[in-house]
């Protein structure tokens, strides 16, 4: 890479603060900025009770200025299972449901480490099943119209809630988009299978010591940290899952792993489509609408969406078959 390229991609590396111990000030400082002023945005909030009836999950609906198609995104937000929310991420919300002509609803999961592993994806869990099992309550006609999105452990939230409902039998949604996901549990560079977290774990956005601090807060219990519901790489079993667009980041430490889960769904017979972002750190689809990043993941994702789904809930034969073989070669 050109010397002063990767200066000014060194400018955006994450902050050299103990998130052990300054998650709270990271979450006030995302709440700040994603409170500034700006557009006045489409959304609604509503709340659905958890299983087993002891709190509230909130979820934000925001509708795009122009509705270009009948799919709703159901968006993880990422932050390491610790920082992130709704107002957070509304921005960036609000620019998916604009850019996909889509209705797009965040789930305000719980996080850690108030609420370690498995909180955060029980409440995405029983988000996804009460939009299955009715997707009318958002306006759909079909289970197969609702896509699982989510981004870094957003990602990981959203490939293993489809794992799960798999497992378990339960309707699954028509197809996920997988942005930058977690789907490792080793991050340290001296034993990580990966090499982009020995190549880009230091220096950018998104460094070795964050994640690990992060994995740290969600799962206290360093032997669960192995559970496929953790690290859904681990899996036993891949196929049956939806149709899967996997985007990741060149210069992101988590680039190998996303694209290894990719490479797994696509052996096991699912319908993968796979795009890395030339250049990219990890977090871009929060940058600005007009970056070059955001316009090519939207590129791939506006064109992911654009293939039709059959009759068993993959997009048909022919233009994604080509397509993985090619991304996959």
């Amino acid at each position: 890479m050109n010397p002063l390229v990767r200066k000014i991609l060194g400018l955006f590396a994450a902050p050299r603060i103990n998130m052990r111990e300054d998650y709270e000030k990271v979450r006030r400082f995302q709440r700040r900025m994603a409170a500034r002023p700006g557009p006045r945005y489409r959304m609604l909030d509503r709340e659905i009770m958890s299983e087993d009836g002891t709190h509230q999950i909130p979820v934000r609906f925001f509708r795009p200025r122009e509705k270009r198609r009948d799919e709703v995104l159901l968006f993880f937000h990422g932050g390491g299972w610790v920082t992130g929310d709704i107002e957070s991420y509304t921005p960036a919300c609000a620019a998916m449901a604009d850019l996909t002509g889509c209705v797009v609803a965040s789930v305000d999961y719980r996080l850690a480490p108030e609420h370690p592993f498995p909180a955060g994806l029980d409440d995405c869990l029983r988000a996804t099943r009460l939009l299955l099992e009715d997707p009318q309550r958002a306006g759909l006609t079909s289970a197969e119209q609702v896509v699982l999105v989510g981004d870094s452990a957003g990602g990981s939230l959203a490939a293993v809630v489809s794992l799960l409902l798999r497992q378990e039998g339960h309707v699954l949604p028509g197809r996920q988009i997988l942005l930058y996901p977690v789907t490792h549990w080793d991050h340290d560079p001296q034993t990580s299978p990966f090499e982009s977290v020995r190549e880009h774990g230091q220096g950018y956005r998104l460094t070795n010591t964050e994640v690990e601090d992060y994995m740290d807060l969600y799962v206290p219990d360093p032997r669960l940290r192995r559970d496929v519901r953790v690290a859904p790489l681990l899996a036993d079993v891949f196929a049956g899952q939806p149709a899967t667009l996997v985007v990741t980041a060149e210069l992101d430490l988590l680039c190998d792993e996303g694209e290894a889960y990719g490479r797994a769904l696509a052996d096991a017979g699912v319908p993968v489509r796979m795009h890395r972002v030339d250049g990219a750190i990890h977090g871009f689809i929060t940058l600005p609408r007009f970056s070059r990043p955001m316009r090519e993941a939207y590129d791939e994702i506006n064109a992911f969406l654009d293939i039709p789904l059959g009759s068993g809930g993959s997009p048909d034969a022919g233009i994604q078959e080509e397509d993985a073989a090619e991304d996959l070669a």
